[in-house]
């Protein structure tokens, strides 16, 4: 898949194998802390088995050292700021501290776009959180633009 340079040597971007479990649970950790206790183990075993409509990508040095990874469905429902359906949609990128900068999210984002193309898409989503400024600035590098922001409430109902 896609190829990138980290600190002068390639950076290669492949969908995640069985292989690939110990990293991919890391790095889940290092994004979604909260996703502990055996959540990110069952999450990839269960997208190792079947990936249904989704690509899970790890990101690897020419040294083979995981660097990042990104995780994308297809949505078929409506997307923020989408025109179109379906849409590929990047539900989670990671990329380690010490590899941030080399090119290794573009050269994940260039696959999960390619991907999107084969599945017949025409958009590409993502999301971030507005007080994220490392991801929203990550994100307009690497070509998306902002179409909305919105903030949740809830009251609960006693």
């Amino acid at each position: 898949m896609d190829r990138a340079d980290h600190l002068g040597q390639p950076v290669t971007a492949k969908p995640a194998t069985e292989a690939d479990a110990e990293d991919w649970i890391a790095m889940r950790t290092a994004l979604w802390p909260s996703g502990g206790n055996g959540a990110h183990a069952a999450d990839i075993a269960e997208l190792l088995a079947d990936a249904g409509e989704t690509v899970n990508l790890i990101a690897r040095g020419a040294d083979g050292a995981a660097l990042g990874f990104a995780e994308a469905a297809l949505r078929r429902d409506y997307v923020n700021g989408c025109k179109t359906s379906p849409v590929a949609f990047l539900e989670g990128i990671f990329v380690k501290p010490e590899a941030r900068g080399h090119g290794v999210a573009r050269a994940l984002v260039g696959a999960v776009e390619a991907w999107g193309r084969e599945q017949g898409c025409t958009e590409f989503a993502s999301d971030a959180a507005p007080e994220n400024s490392a991801s929203l600035d990550m994100h307009r590098a690497l070509g998306f633009e902002e179409t909305q922001r919105v903030v949740f409430f809830r009251k609960v109902l006693a």
